[in-house]
């Protein structure tokens, strides 16, 4: 969930990590700090709160030059979000400073141990156990800090990326990971790691993976990979295929902003190059056809947005192949000891290829034979490398918090998926898959009319910046969007938001509705199941008569629902499966610029991180 950084090189080490904590602060900004090696010394400087606190300490006491340093935002988890509890965090001489992102699980055990050989412990976090356990580890292990950190993770039980430097090792930063993101970017005459690629994509786009149980020895001039036992591994190098100027805000005041309107972009890079001579094609299968063909079951697991992108999946690929789908929160999946074998195919969404229940769901699923597809935006994530097959979302860096055109593009994977399955098991002739994604390849247009058309939809969700509560409603696909709408605006605004199936609006749900409440109804296009249609607007007419201020997302052309809307709020026609695409964008706006009404921070919503890496 932490932002790392860390730098060896010839540059200003200071400049360097502050920059890439700046480009990770969406991964936690409950405090902030660094450690810098100069002269034989660990010079160190953290704050509680956002970057921007640790930036004016900086500012009035400026740290000495160094070319060695580490670098860590924080997203709280043992311990208040204090100056104390920030890190990085030092044993007793000052010597050995550690940053961490995930949780050791048996750090009070170590803790006691510790302090009984005399160690005295200043925080109240998990990581600051490390610092002592390398302190005493350094020496014997020949001063070597890879080795001593090694040693030390041998004790170590949960998931982790720690993040080390030594007073005495100058031109040196070491790390090691278990289950928790860390990449190196290597450069000519210095190098980085990071627990994202933004953090050092100024300087080189050139990455290397680091695997888990591995430890990783940075120099100015080279980089060493090593498994926990010390045998040396082979890296794995990847180029990263955008640049820094991708994660800048480019004239817009939040990223959130820019990435809604990056959304078309996103979708056609997302579907760019899928189909070649009538095939689809995903961008690493290990998997065969015939395996493919014996799937008789999919488990989408997911967490958050990923997981309202997973029930819109479930409509396509029940259709498409005619094969049964569950979708899953992934932290509930290992346990309820689901049923899974080798003819279930596990599809896996993660934006960031991290998300840690999502990657113990994978895990779990490959025990028990299962295959597994990673749909993900992150090349070189753990949930691809581990899964038998990948299907990229090009959305490029999502810097705000909430996610908008990572969801988009998640869709738009999933939908490629269905049809890839469809094709493979014989259930869509190869003209209905291509009519599909011509379709498809309409959509970019569409989102652009869509944000063209938007102005309203911002007056209107600032006339409602003093509304208690927000209900949403919808029906067959747009049952998910009513949920992503719901999750939008209480990550955005804190408000009360919820949504439900609008079929159950008569079981309970019907009670909440008073004078004056706003209720956000999506509405399916009466072209092709007309019938749902006809439901939904009963349900408008339903809580318009007790009261409810009605605003409704309808198709272009459906007239049928003016009469019950104290607002209409249009999106282009579509098929029905592909109408998640369009009507999803009203509702980011919607929740965007209500909370910036509010006064709030889009980017940055409180007690939330991008990418959750703790269970």
């Amino acid at each position: 969930m932490c932002g790392i950084v860390g730098y060896v090189g010839g540059r200003s080490a200071l400049e360097v990590v502050v920059a890439g904590l700046r480009r990770l602060e969406y991964r936690g900004y409950d405090s902030a700090g660094v450690a810098l090696v100069a002269d034989g010394k660990l010079a160190t400087r953290k704050r509680a709160g956002k970057l921007a606190n640790l930036e004016a300490a900086l500012e009035e006491a400026p740290m000495p030059p160094s070319t060695t340093g580490i670098g860590h935002t924080r997203w709280a988890t043992h311990g208040a979000p204090n100056d104390r509890n920030a890190h990085p965090h030092l044993d007793d001489t000052g010597s050995v400073a550690v940053i961490h992102n995930g949780i050791i699980e048996n750090f009070a055990a170590l803790r006691a141990e510790l302090e009984a050989r005399g160690h005295e412990l200043v925080s109240e976090t998990d990581t600051e156990v490390v610092a002592h356990l390398l302190a005493d580890e350094f020496e014997p292990a020949g001063s070597d800090l890879a080795e001593a950190l090694r040693r030390v993770c041998g004790r170590l039980q949960g998931a982790f990326t720690l993040v080390v430097s030594h007073a005495s090792v100058p031109d040196v930063v070491v790390a090691a990971r278990r289950n928790s993101p860390l990449v190196v970017g290597r450069g000519e005459g210095e190098n980085f790691l990071a627990s994202d690629v933004a953090a050092f994509i100024a300087h080189t786009r050139n990455a290397v993976e680091v695997s888990d149980g591995q430890v990783v020895e940075l120099r100015p001039d080279s980089i060493t990979i090593t498994d926990f036992d010390g045998v040396e591994a082979t890296p794995h190098e990847y180029h990263v295929d955008w640049d820094a100027a991708a994660a800048e805000k480019g004239g817009y005041p939040y990223f959130m902003l820019k990435e809604i309107a990056e959304q078309p972009k996103a979708v056609a890079d997302t579907l760019l190059g899928r189909l070649q001579g009538g095939s689809l094609s995903l961008d690493e299968v290990r998997i065969s056809d015939d395996d493919l063909r014996q799937v008789d079951k999919v488990i989408v697991i997911a967490c958050g947005t990923s997981y309202h992108a997973g029930l819109i999946a479930k409509y396509a690929i029940e259709h498409w192949t005619r094969v049964p789908v569950e979708v899953e929160v992934a932290s509930e999946f290992r346990y309820r000891d689901p049923i899974v074998d080798r003819d279930t195919l596990v599809v896996a969404i993660s934006q960031s290829g991290e998300s840690m229940d999502t990657l113990m769901a994978v895990r779990h699923a490959r025990k028990q034979k299962a295959r597994v597809v990673a749909i993900t935006n992150s090349n070189g994530s753990t949930i691809a490398r581990e899964s038998d097959a990948v299907l990229y979302t090009h959305a490029g860096p999502e810097v705000g918090v909430a996610a908008t055109k990572t969801f988009i593009t998640q869709v738009v994977a999933c939908y490629l998926l269905g049809l890839f399955l469809a094709r493979t098991r014989g259930t869509m002739y190869d003209d209905e898959v291509r009519s599909v994604v011509r379709e498809l390849s309409d959509m970019p247009e569409h989102i652009d009319t869509v944000l063209d058309t938007v102005e309203p939809v911002r007056e209107l969700a600032r006339s409602l910046a003093g509304a208690r509560a927000v209900l949403f409603l919808g029906r067959h696909v747009g049952y998910p969007v009513a949920l992503e709408g719901a999750l939008k605006l209480k990550e955005l605004a804190y408000m009360h938001a919820e949504a439900f199936a609008a079929g159950e609006l008569k079981h309970g749900p019907i009670a909440l509705i008073e004078d004056g409440l706003p209720v956000v109804v999506v509405v399916p296009s009466p072209r092709g199941r007309s019938v749902l249609h006809d439901k939904i607007v009963s349900n408008i007419q339903e809580v318009r008569a007790r009261g409810a201020r009605t605003i409704v997302i309808a198709e272009e052309g459906d007239e049928a629902v003016v009469p019950y809307a104290d607002t209409v709020i249009r999106v282009p026609q579509t098929s029905t499966l592909l109408a998640p695409l369009v009507s999803t964008i009203p509702l980011q706006v919607f929740a965007c610029e209500l909370a910036l009404a509010k006064g709030l921070d889009v980017d940055q919503p409180r007690n939330l991180a991008k990418s959750v890496t703790v269970e």
